[in-house]
Protein backbone atom coordinates (compact mmCIF):
# COMPACT_ATOMS: atom_id res chain seq x y z
CA UNK A 1 0.00 0.00 0.00
CA UNK A 2 1.18 3.54 -0.68
CA UNK A 3 3.44 4.89 2.02
CA UNK A 4 1.56 7.35 4.17
CA UNK A 5 -1.77 6.67 2.49
CA UNK A 6 -4.64 6.98 4.92
CA UNK A 7 -7.17 5.59 2.46
CA UNK A 8 -7.46 2.12 0.99
CA UNK A 9 -9.69 -0.82 0.13
CA UNK A 10 -11.77 -2.11 3.03
CA UNK A 11 -12.66 -5.48 1.46
CA UNK A 12 -11.52 -7.74 -1.37
CA UNK A 13 -15.06 -7.77 -2.76
CA UNK A 14 -15.14 -3.98 -2.79
CA UNK A 15 -11.83 -3.87 -4.64
CA UNK A 16 -12.99 -6.29 -7.35
CA UNK A 17 -16.35 -4.52 -7.72
CA UNK A 18 -14.63 -1.14 -8.01
CA UNK A 19 -12.12 -2.45 -10.56
CA UNK A 20 -14.94 -4.10 -12.52
CA UNK A 21 -17.06 -0.94 -12.21
CA UNK A 22 -14.13 1.08 -13.51
CA UNK A 23 -14.21 -1.12 -16.64
CA UNK A 24 -17.99 -1.55 -16.91
CA UNK A 25 -19.45 1.57 -18.43
CA UNK A 26 -21.31 3.01 -21.39
CA UNK A 27 -18.89 1.15 -23.65
CA UNK A 28 -20.41 -2.18 -22.60
CA UNK A 29 -23.98 -1.28 -23.52
CA UNK A 30 -23.59 1.40 -26.22
CA UNK A 31 -20.14 1.14 -27.79
CA UNK A 32 -19.96 -2.67 -27.96
CA UNK A 33 -23.25 -3.13 -29.87
CA UNK A 34 -22.34 -0.26 -32.18
CA UNK A 35 -18.94 -1.78 -33.01
CA UNK A 36 -20.09 -5.42 -33.25
CA UNK A 37 -23.31 -5.05 -35.26
CA UNK A 38 -21.78 -3.96 -38.61
CA UNK A 39 -19.49 -7.02 -38.74
CA UNK A 40 -21.85 -9.66 -37.33
CA UNK A 41 -20.41 -12.67 -35.54
CA UNK A 42 -17.04 -12.25 -37.28
CA UNK A 43 -16.30 -9.39 -34.87
CA UNK A 44 -16.11 -11.77 -31.91
CA UNK A 45 -13.10 -13.65 -33.36
CA UNK A 46 -10.61 -10.76 -33.27
CA UNK A 47 -12.35 -9.53 -30.12
CA UNK A 48 -11.48 -12.66 -28.15
CA UNK A 49 -8.01 -13.00 -29.71
CA UNK A 50 -7.13 -9.44 -28.68
CA UNK A 51 -8.68 -10.03 -25.25
CA UNK A 52 -6.50 -13.09 -24.63
CA UNK A 53 -3.22 -11.85 -26.12
CA UNK A 54 -3.33 -8.17 -25.19
CA UNK A 55 -6.30 -7.19 -23.01
CA UNK A 56 -5.97 -9.56 -20.05
CA UNK A 57 -2.12 -9.46 -20.04
CA UNK A 58 -2.35 -5.65 -19.97
CA UNK A 59 -4.77 -5.85 -17.08
CA UNK A 60 -2.24 -7.93 -15.10
CA UNK A 61 0.55 -5.53 -16.06
CA UNK A 62 -1.41 -2.53 -14.84
CA UNK A 63 -2.34 -4.15 -11.53
CA UNK A 64 1.33 -5.04 -11.03
CA UNK A 65 2.62 -1.59 -12.03
CA UNK A 66 0.12 0.04 -9.69
CA UNK A 67 0.93 -2.13 -6.68
CA UNK A 68 4.69 -1.82 -7.34
CA UNK A 69 4.54 1.98 -7.63
CA UNK A 70 2.29 2.20 -4.60
CA UNK A 71 5.03 0.57 -2.56
CA UNK A 72 7.15 3.64 -3.25
CA UNK A 73 4.35 6.06 -2.38
CA UNK A 74 3.24 6.79 -5.95
CA UNK A 75 -0.44 6.59 -6.82
CA UNK A 76 -0.17 7.63 -10.47
CA UNK A 77 1.82 6.56 -13.51
CA UNK A 78 4.42 9.38 -13.63
CA UNK A 79 5.93 8.18 -10.37
CA UNK A 80 5.27 4.52 -11.15
CA UNK A 81 7.13 4.70 -14.47
CA UNK A 82 10.00 6.48 -12.71
CA UNK A 83 10.35 3.46 -10.41
CA UNK A 84 10.48 1.06 -13.34
CA UNK A 85 12.79 3.07 -15.59
CA UNK A 86 15.53 5.33 -14.22
CA UNK A 87 15.34 7.83 -17.05
CA UNK A 88 13.89 11.28 -16.59
CA UNK A 89 11.70 10.85 -19.69
CA UNK A 90 9.80 8.04 -17.93
CA UNK A 91 7.95 10.49 -15.66
CA UNK A 92 6.71 12.46 -18.63
CA UNK A 93 5.58 9.35 -20.49
CA UNK A 94 3.50 8.64 -17.40
CA UNK A 95 1.53 11.85 -18.01
CA UNK A 96 -0.88 9.88 -20.19
CA UNK A 97 -2.10 7.91 -17.17
CA UNK A 98 -3.40 11.15 -15.62
CA UNK A 99 -4.26 13.19 -18.73
CA UNK A 100 -6.30 10.56 -20.58
CA UNK A 101 -8.84 9.66 -17.85
CA UNK A 102 -9.31 13.30 -16.87
CA UNK A 103 -9.96 14.49 -20.42
CA UNK A 104 -12.18 11.51 -21.27
CA UNK A 105 -14.09 12.26 -18.07
CA UNK A 106 -14.77 15.83 -19.23
CA UNK A 107 -17.09 14.64 -22.01
CA UNK A 108 -17.99 11.23 -20.55
CA UNK A 109 -19.85 12.84 -17.64
CA UNK A 110 -22.01 14.82 -20.05
CA UNK A 111 -22.86 11.70 -22.07
CA UNK A 112 -23.55 9.83 -18.83
CA UNK A 113 -26.03 12.54 -17.83
CA UNK A 114 -28.04 11.85 -20.99
CA UNK A 115 -28.93 8.45 -19.56
CA UNK A 116 -30.31 10.04 -16.43
CA UNK A 117 -32.30 12.52 -18.52
CA UNK A 118 -33.67 9.79 -20.76
CA UNK A 119 -34.62 7.67 -17.74
CA UNK A 120 -36.78 10.60 -16.60
CA UNK A 121 -38.21 11.16 -20.08
CA UNK A 122 -39.04 7.46 -20.43
CA UNK A 123 -40.61 7.23 -16.98
CA UNK A 124 -42.80 10.26 -17.72
CA UNK A 125 -43.54 9.17 -21.30
CA UNK A 126 -42.22 12.48 -22.68
CA UNK A 127 -41.33 11.03 -26.08
CA UNK A 128 -44.11 8.45 -26.27
CA UNK A 129 -45.70 8.45 -29.68
CA UNK A 130 -42.40 9.10 -31.49
CA UNK A 131 -42.14 5.75 -33.24
CA UNK A 132 -39.45 6.17 -35.88
CA UNK A 133 -35.72 6.74 -35.87
CA UNK A 134 -36.25 10.11 -37.54
CA UNK A 135 -38.66 11.24 -34.81
CA UNK A 136 -36.31 9.96 -32.08
CA UNK A 137 -33.52 11.90 -33.73
CA UNK A 138 -35.66 14.99 -33.27
CA UNK A 139 -36.20 14.10 -29.60
CA UNK A 140 -32.45 13.65 -29.10
CA UNK A 141 -31.55 16.91 -30.87
CA UNK A 142 -34.18 18.80 -28.90
CA UNK A 143 -33.07 17.28 -25.59
CA UNK A 144 -29.50 18.51 -26.18
CA UNK A 145 -30.63 21.86 -27.58
CA UNK A 146 -28.97 21.30 -30.97
CA UNK A 147 -32.00 22.37 -32.99
CA UNK A 148 -30.65 25.71 -34.18
CA UNK A 149 -28.76 28.69 -32.84
CA UNK A 150 -25.07 29.31 -32.09
CA UNK A 151 -25.09 27.16 -28.93
CA UNK A 152 -26.26 23.64 -28.20
CA UNK A 153 -27.99 24.26 -24.90
CA UNK A 154 -31.06 22.86 -23.18
CA UNK A 155 -32.03 23.72 -19.57
CA UNK A 156 -33.29 20.17 -19.06
CA UNK A 157 -30.09 18.49 -20.29
CA UNK A 158 -27.99 21.00 -18.34
CA UNK A 159 -29.88 20.20 -15.14
CA UNK A 160 -29.15 16.49 -15.48
CA UNK A 161 -25.51 17.30 -16.26
CA UNK A 162 -25.22 19.28 -13.02
CA UNK A 163 -26.80 16.44 -11.05
CA UNK A 164 -24.42 13.92 -12.62
CA UNK A 165 -21.37 16.10 -12.02
CA UNK A 166 -22.42 16.63 -8.41
CA UNK A 167 -22.80 12.89 -7.81
CA UNK A 168 -19.37 12.19 -9.29
CA UNK A 169 -17.71 14.90 -7.18
CA UNK A 170 -19.46 13.63 -4.06
CA UNK A 171 -18.25 10.06 -4.64
CA UNK A 172 -14.61 10.65 -5.53
CA UNK A 173 -14.24 13.37 -2.88
CA UNK A 174 -14.97 10.76 -0.21
CA UNK A 175 -11.99 8.70 -1.26
CA UNK A 176 -11.55 4.99 -1.92
CA UNK A 177 -13.14 3.22 1.05
CA UNK A 178 -15.65 5.95 1.92
CA UNK A 179 -16.82 6.74 -1.59
CA UNK A 180 -15.78 4.66 -4.60
CA UNK A 181 -15.83 1.28 -2.84
CA UNK A 182 -19.22 1.84 -1.22
CA UNK A 183 -20.84 2.95 -4.48
CA UNK A 184 -19.26 0.09 -6.45
CA UNK A 185 -20.34 -2.53 -3.88
CA UNK A 186 -23.97 -1.54 -4.34
CA UNK A 187 -24.10 -0.25 -7.92
CA UNK A 188 -22.41 -3.25 -9.55
CA UNK A 189 -24.80 -5.89 -8.15
CA UNK A 190 -27.79 -3.67 -8.99
CA UNK A 191 -26.38 -3.15 -12.49
CA UNK A 192 -25.99 -6.91 -12.96
CA UNK A 193 -29.57 -7.56 -11.81
CA UNK A 194 -30.99 -4.87 -14.11
CA UNK A 195 -28.97 -6.28 -16.99
CA UNK A 196 -30.27 -9.79 -16.41
CA UNK A 197 -33.88 -8.54 -16.12
CA UNK A 198 -33.59 -6.68 -19.44
CA UNK A 199 -31.88 -9.63 -21.15
CA UNK A 200 -34.65 -11.98 -19.98
CA UNK A 201 -37.24 -9.54 -21.30
CA UNK A 202 -35.55 -9.48 -24.71
CA UNK A 203 -35.38 -13.30 -24.74
CA UNK A 204 -39.16 -13.47 -24.14
CA UNK A 205 -40.10 -11.02 -26.91
CA UNK A 206 -42.53 -12.53 -29.42
CA UNK A 207 -41.52 -12.82 -33.09
CA UNK A 208 -41.92 -9.73 -35.26
CA UNK A 209 -42.54 -10.44 -38.95
CA UNK A 210 -40.98 -13.87 -38.46
CA UNK A 211 -37.83 -12.54 -36.75
CA UNK A 212 -37.04 -14.07 -33.34
CA UNK A 213 -34.47 -13.52 -30.60
CA UNK A 214 -32.41 -16.32 -32.19
CA UNK A 215 -31.94 -14.13 -35.26
CA UNK A 216 -30.71 -11.34 -33.02
CA UNK A 217 -28.24 -13.56 -31.15
CA UNK A 218 -27.00 -14.93 -34.47
CA UNK A 219 -25.99 -11.39 -35.42
CA UNK A 220 -23.61 -11.46 -32.43
CA UNK A 221 -22.32 -15.03 -32.72
CA UNK A 222 -22.78 -16.42 -36.24
CA UNK A 223 -20.07 -15.79 -38.84
CA UNK A 224 -21.60 -15.31 -42.27
CA UNK A 225 -18.60 -13.79 -44.02
CA UNK A 226 -15.14 -15.05 -43.03
CA UNK A 227 -13.42 -12.79 -45.56
CA UNK A 228 -14.10 -9.75 -43.37
CA UNK A 229 -11.33 -11.03 -41.07
CA UNK A 230 -8.80 -10.09 -43.76
CA UNK A 231 -9.71 -6.40 -43.39
CA UNK A 232 -7.58 -4.39 -40.94
CA UNK A 233 -10.57 -2.32 -39.80
CA UNK A 234 -12.20 -5.17 -37.88
CA UNK A 235 -8.96 -5.90 -35.97
CA UNK A 236 -8.39 -2.25 -35.10
CA UNK A 237 -12.01 -1.87 -34.04
CA UNK A 238 -11.82 -4.99 -31.86
CA UNK A 239 -8.56 -3.82 -30.27
CA UNK A 240 -9.98 -0.38 -29.58
CA UNK A 241 -13.07 -1.90 -27.99
CA UNK A 242 -11.00 -4.21 -25.75
CA UNK A 243 -8.82 -1.33 -24.55
CA UNK A 244 -11.84 0.88 -23.95
CA UNK A 245 -14.01 -1.72 -22.25
CA UNK A 246 -11.29 -3.00 -19.89
CA UNK A 247 -10.17 0.58 -19.17
CA UNK A 248 -6.56 -0.43 -19.84
CA UNK A 249 -4.31 2.37 -21.02
CA UNK A 250 -6.27 4.97 -19.05
CA UNK A 251 -4.40 5.07 -15.73
CA UNK A 252 -7.32 4.30 -13.42
CA UNK A 253 -6.35 0.66 -12.80
CA UNK A 254 -2.85 1.77 -11.78
CA UNK A 255 -4.22 4.22 -9.21
CA UNK A 256 -6.68 1.72 -7.74
CA UNK A 257 -3.95 -0.94 -7.48
CA UNK A 258 -1.56 1.48 -5.74
CA UNK A 259 -3.65 1.02 -2.58
CA UNK A 260 -2.81 -2.70 -2.43
CA UNK A 261 -0.27 -4.01 0.05
CA UNK A 262 2.95 -5.52 -1.28
CA UNK A 263 1.81 -9.13 -1.16
CA UNK A 264 -1.87 -8.66 -1.93
CA UNK A 265 -2.96 -10.78 -4.90
CA UNK A 266 -3.14 -9.16 -8.35
CA UNK A 267 -3.42 -12.17 -10.69
CA UNK A 268 -6.72 -13.64 -9.48
CA UNK A 269 -8.20 -10.24 -8.62
CA UNK A 270 -7.26 -8.85 -12.02
CA UNK A 271 -8.77 -11.83 -13.80
CA UNK A 272 -11.94 -11.58 -11.69
CA UNK A 273 -12.46 -7.90 -12.53
CA UNK A 274 -11.79 -8.52 -16.26
CA UNK A 275 -14.13 -11.52 -16.20
CA UNK A 276 -16.90 -9.48 -14.59
CA UNK A 277 -16.55 -6.84 -17.28
CA UNK A 278 -16.71 -9.43 -20.06
CA UNK A 279 -19.77 -11.04 -18.46
CA UNK A 280 -21.53 -7.67 -18.51
CA UNK A 281 -20.42 -6.75 -22.02
CA UNK A 282 -20.61 -9.99 -24.00
CA UNK A 283 -23.24 -12.01 -22.16
CA UNK A 284 -25.56 -9.28 -20.88
CA UNK A 285 -24.77 -6.34 -23.18
CA UNK A 286 -24.72 -8.61 -26.22
CA UNK A 287 -28.15 -9.96 -25.29
CA UNK A 288 -30.06 -6.68 -25.13
CA UNK A 289 -29.46 -4.00 -27.76
CA UNK A 290 -28.53 -6.00 -30.87
CA UNK A 291 -31.09 -8.85 -30.46
CA UNK A 292 -33.89 -6.38 -29.70
CA UNK A 293 -32.99 -4.20 -32.68
CA UNK A 294 -32.82 -7.20 -35.03
CA UNK A 295 -36.22 -8.46 -33.89
CA UNK A 296 -37.94 -5.15 -34.58
CA UNK A 297 -35.87 -3.73 -37.47
CA UNK A 298 -34.14 -6.69 -39.12
CA UNK A 299 -30.41 -7.30 -39.67
CA UNK A 300 -29.85 -4.83 -42.51
CA UNK A 301 -31.50 -1.87 -40.78
CA UNK A 302 -29.79 -2.72 -37.46
CA UNK A 303 -26.41 -2.58 -39.19
CA UNK A 304 -27.28 0.76 -40.76
CA UNK A 305 -28.41 2.14 -37.39
CA UNK A 306 -25.15 0.97 -35.77
CA UNK A 307 -23.05 2.57 -38.53
CA UNK A 308 -24.81 5.89 -37.99
CA UNK A 309 -23.12 6.41 -34.62
CA UNK A 310 -22.26 4.96 -31.24
CA UNK A 311 -25.42 6.23 -29.56
CA UNK A 312 -27.97 5.39 -32.22
CA UNK A 313 -28.96 1.95 -30.95
CA UNK A 314 -29.17 3.03 -27.33
CA UNK A 315 -30.82 6.44 -27.67
CA UNK A 316 -32.67 6.15 -30.99
CA UNK A 317 -33.60 2.56 -31.76
CA UNK A 318 -34.33 1.12 -28.31
CA UNK A 319 -36.74 3.94 -27.29
CA UNK A 320 -38.75 3.07 -30.41
CA UNK A 321 -38.67 -0.61 -29.45
CA UNK A 322 -39.74 0.04 -25.85
CA UNK A 323 -42.86 1.78 -27.15
CA UNK A 324 -43.83 -1.38 -29.03
CA UNK A 325 -43.39 -3.93 -26.23
CA UNK A 326 -45.66 -4.66 -23.25
CA UNK A 327 -44.58 -2.73 -20.13
CA UNK A 328 -42.14 -0.89 -22.39
CA UNK A 329 -42.15 2.25 -20.27
CA UNK A 330 -41.01 0.25 -17.25
CA UNK A 331 -38.29 -1.65 -19.11
CA UNK A 332 -37.18 1.47 -20.95
CA UNK A 333 -36.70 3.28 -17.65
CA UNK A 334 -34.67 0.32 -16.38
CA UNK A 335 -32.51 0.45 -19.52
CA UNK A 336 -31.53 4.08 -19.01
CA UNK A 337 -30.99 3.59 -15.27
CA UNK A 338 -28.70 0.69 -16.23
CA UNK A 339 -26.76 3.00 -18.57
CA UNK A 340 -26.48 5.65 -15.88
CA UNK A 341 -25.18 3.25 -13.23
CA UNK A 342 -22.71 1.79 -15.73
CA UNK A 343 -21.50 5.30 -16.54
CA UNK A 344 -21.25 6.32 -12.89
CA UNK A 345 -19.09 3.33 -11.91
CA UNK A 346 -16.61 4.39 -14.61
CA UNK A 347 -16.72 8.18 -14.41
CA UNK A 348 -16.18 8.28 -10.65
CA UNK A 349 -12.76 6.70 -11.31
CA UNK A 350 -11.71 9.01 -14.13
CA UNK A 351 -10.67 11.97 -11.98
CA UNK A 352 -9.17 9.86 -9.20
CA UNK A 353 -5.67 9.68 -10.82
CA UNK A 354 -5.59 13.48 -11.10
CA UNK A 355 -6.76 13.88 -7.50
CA UNK A 356 -4.15 11.40 -6.26
CA UNK A 357 -1.44 13.15 -8.33
CA UNK A 358 -2.33 16.47 -6.72
CA UNK A 359 -2.26 14.90 -3.24
CA UNK A 360 0.83 12.72 -3.57
CA UNK A 361 3.13 14.69 -5.82
CA UNK A 362 1.99 18.31 -5.40
CA UNK A 363 1.00 18.00 -1.72
CA UNK A 364 -2.53 19.30 -2.11
CA UNK A 365 -4.98 18.53 0.64
CA UNK A 366 -8.01 16.43 -0.29
CA UNK A 367 -10.25 19.50 -0.11
CA UNK A 368 -7.92 21.59 -2.27
CA UNK A 369 -7.62 18.83 -4.86
CA UNK A 370 -11.37 18.19 -5.04
CA UNK A 371 -12.10 21.92 -5.33
CA UNK A 372 -9.56 22.44 -8.12
CA UNK A 373 -10.78 19.42 -10.10
CA UNK A 374 -14.46 20.28 -9.64
CA UNK A 375 -13.97 23.84 -10.89
CA UNK A 376 -11.71 22.74 -13.76
CA UNK A 377 -14.07 19.97 -14.91
CA UNK A 378 -17.06 22.31 -14.76
CA UNK A 379 -15.28 24.93 -16.87
CA UNK A 380 -13.85 22.42 -19.37
CA UNK A 381 -17.26 20.82 -19.83
CA UNK A 382 -18.91 24.09 -20.86
CA UNK A 383 -17.47 23.98 -24.42
CA UNK A 384 -18.57 20.33 -24.63
CA UNK A 385 -22.14 21.32 -23.73
CA UNK A 386 -22.35 24.54 -25.73
CA UNK A 387 -20.51 23.49 -28.90
CA UNK A 388 -21.43 19.84 -29.18
CA UNK A 389 -22.97 20.42 -32.61
CA UNK A 390 -19.55 21.54 -33.88
CA UNK A 391 -17.91 18.15 -33.23
CA UNK A 392 -15.98 19.02 -30.08
CA UNK A 393 -16.86 15.72 -28.38
CA UNK A 394 -15.73 13.70 -31.40
CA UNK A 395 -12.44 15.62 -31.46
CA UNK A 396 -11.75 15.00 -27.77
CA UNK A 397 -12.72 11.36 -28.10
CA UNK A 398 -10.47 10.81 -31.11
CA UNK A 399 -7.32 12.18 -29.49
CA UNK A 400 -7.95 10.96 -25.95
CA UNK A 401 -10.25 7.93 -26.26
CA UNK A 402 -8.60 6.48 -29.38
CA UNK A 403 -5.11 7.71 -30.35
CA UNK A 404 -3.94 8.52 -26.82
CA UNK A 405 -5.35 5.29 -25.45
CA UNK A 406 -3.63 3.08 -28.03
CA UNK A 407 -0.37 5.03 -27.66
CA UNK A 408 -0.30 4.64 -23.87
CA UNK A 409 -1.04 0.91 -24.16
CA UNK A 410 2.02 0.58 -26.41
CA UNK A 411 4.18 2.66 -24.05
CA UNK A 412 3.31 0.84 -20.85
CA UNK A 413 3.58 -2.65 -22.35
CA UNK A 414 7.08 -1.84 -23.69
CA UNK A 415 8.18 -0.23 -20.40
CA UNK A 416 6.92 -3.17 -18.33
CA UNK A 417 8.11 -6.07 -20.50
CA UNK A 418 11.31 -4.73 -22.09
CA UNK A 419 12.57 -1.89 -19.87
CA UNK A 420 11.58 -2.97 -16.37
CA UNK A 421 12.11 -6.52 -17.59
CA UNK A 422 9.75 -9.46 -17.83
CA UNK A 423 11.71 -11.53 -15.32
CA UNK A 424 11.37 -8.84 -12.69
CA UNK A 425 7.79 -8.13 -13.72
CA UNK A 426 6.82 -11.80 -13.53
CA UNK A 427 8.25 -12.07 -9.98
CA UNK A 428 6.51 -8.87 -8.92
CA UNK A 429 3.23 -10.06 -10.41
CA UNK A 430 3.31 -13.30 -8.44
CA UNK A 431 4.07 -11.81 -5.01
CA UNK A 432 1.26 -13.20 -2.85
CA UNK A 433 -0.51 -14.52 -5.95
CA UNK A 434 -3.49 -16.80 -5.35
CA UNK A 435 -3.41 -17.79 -9.03
CA UNK A 436 -0.13 -18.92 -10.58
CA UNK A 437 -0.31 -17.99 -14.24
CA UNK A 438 0.62 -20.62 -16.85
CA UNK A 439 4.16 -20.06 -18.09
CA UNK A 440 3.03 -19.37 -21.65
CA UNK A 441 1.65 -16.03 -20.43
CA UNK A 442 5.23 -15.04 -19.59
CA UNK A 443 6.13 -15.30 -23.27
CA UNK A 444 2.88 -13.67 -24.38
CA UNK A 445 3.54 -10.70 -22.11
CA UNK A 446 7.22 -10.50 -23.08
CA UNK A 447 6.87 -10.76 -26.84
CA UNK A 448 3.28 -10.79 -28.11
CA UNK A 449 1.60 -8.06 -26.02
CA UNK A 450 4.19 -5.27 -26.48
CA UNK A 451 4.86 -6.12 -30.13
CA UNK A 452 1.16 -6.28 -30.96
CA UNK A 453 0.49 -3.05 -29.05
CA UNK A 454 3.16 -1.16 -31.00
CA UNK A 455 1.97 -2.64 -34.31
CA UNK A 456 -1.64 -1.67 -33.54
CA UNK A 457 -0.59 1.90 -32.75
CA UNK A 458 1.44 2.22 -35.96
CA UNK A 459 -1.41 0.59 -37.90
CA UNK A 460 -3.84 3.03 -36.32
CA UNK A 461 -1.61 5.98 -37.25
CA UNK A 462 -1.38 4.83 -40.87
CA UNK A 463 -5.11 5.29 -41.23
CA UNK A 464 -6.83 8.62 -40.66
CA UNK A 465 -4.32 10.20 -38.25
CA UNK A 466 -2.71 12.61 -40.72
CA UNK A 467 -6.01 13.69 -42.25
CA UNK A 468 -7.46 14.17 -38.77
CA UNK A 469 -4.46 16.23 -37.71
CA UNK A 470 -4.94 18.53 -40.69
CA UNK A 471 -8.73 18.59 -40.19
CA UNK A 472 -9.37 17.38 -43.72
CA UNK A 473 -13.10 17.07 -44.33
CA UNK A 474 -13.98 19.30 -41.37
CA UNK A 475 -16.44 22.10 -42.06
CA UNK A 476 -14.80 25.55 -41.98
CA UNK A 477 -17.26 26.66 -39.30
CA UNK A 478 -16.30 23.73 -37.08
CA UNK A 479 -12.53 24.20 -37.21
CA UNK A 480 -12.26 26.88 -34.48
CA UNK A 481 -14.08 24.55 -32.10
CA UNK A 482 -11.85 21.62 -33.01
CA UNK A 483 -8.86 23.81 -32.20
CA UNK A 484 -10.56 24.68 -28.93
CA UNK A 485 -10.76 20.97 -28.08
CA UNK A 486 -7.07 20.56 -28.86
CA UNK A 487 -6.27 23.64 -26.80
CA UNK A 488 -8.09 22.13 -23.81
CA UNK A 489 -6.00 18.97 -24.10
CA UNK A 490 -2.74 20.91 -24.42
CA UNK A 491 -3.60 23.15 -21.46
CA UNK A 492 -4.18 20.21 -19.11
CA UNK A 493 -1.08 18.43 -20.49
CA UNK A 494 1.02 21.57 -19.87
CA UNK A 495 -0.21 21.73 -16.27
CA UNK A 496 0.78 18.09 -15.73
CA UNK A 497 4.23 18.66 -17.28
CA UNK A 498 4.75 21.57 -14.90
CA UNK A 499 3.44 19.47 -12.01
CA UNK A 500 5.86 16.63 -12.71
CA UNK A 501 8.78 19.04 -13.09
CA UNK A 502 7.83 20.80 -9.85
CA UNK A 503 7.41 17.54 -7.93
CA UNK A 504 10.68 16.17 -9.29
CA UNK A 505 12.55 19.24 -8.05
CA UNK A 506 10.83 19.67 -4.70
CA UNK A 507 9.36 16.35 -3.63
CA UNK A 508 11.69 13.65 -2.25
CA UNK A 509 9.52 10.81 -3.58
CA UNK A 510 10.76 11.54 -7.08
CA UNK A 511 14.49 11.41 -6.47
CA UNK A 512 15.16 9.40 -3.30
CA UNK A 513 17.62 6.63 -4.02
CA UNK A 514 16.24 3.80 -1.89
CA UNK A 515 12.85 2.24 -2.36
CA UNK A 516 11.07 -0.75 -0.90
CA UNK A 517 13.67 -3.21 -2.16
CA UNK A 518 16.70 -0.98 -2.52
CA UNK A 519 16.25 -0.18 -6.19
CA UNK A 520 17.64 3.18 -7.17
CA UNK A 521 15.93 6.10 -8.81
CA UNK A 522 17.69 8.47 -11.12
Amino acid sequence: MRQGATDGWATRFGLIMAMAGNAVGLGNFLRFPGKAAPYGGAFMIPYFIVLLLIGIPLMWMEWTIGRHGGGYGHGTTPGMFHRMWGNRVSKYLGIFGVLLPAMVGVYYIYIESWSLGYAWQTMTGAYWGKTSNEEMNGVFVSFLGMDGGPFSFSPQAYFFFLVTLGLNVLVFSRGIAGGIEIVAKYCMPVLLVLGVVLAVRVFTLPPVEGRTVSDGLAQVWRVDDWSVLLKPDIWLTAAGQIFFTLSVGLGMVHTYASYLREREDVTLSGLASAGTNELVEVVIGGSIAIPAAVIFFGVAQTQEIAKSGTFFIGFYALPVIFQQMPAGQFFGTLWFILLFLAGLTSSMAMFTPLLVFLEDELRFTRRQGVTLISVAVFLLTQPVVLFMHHGIVDELDYWMGEVGLVLFVAIESVVFSWVFGMDKGWREMHLGAELRLPRFFYYIMKYVTPTASVVIFLWWCSGSLWDKLLMKGALPGDRPYLWLARGMILAVAAFLVWGIHHAWKTHPKFFEEAGKDGEGGE
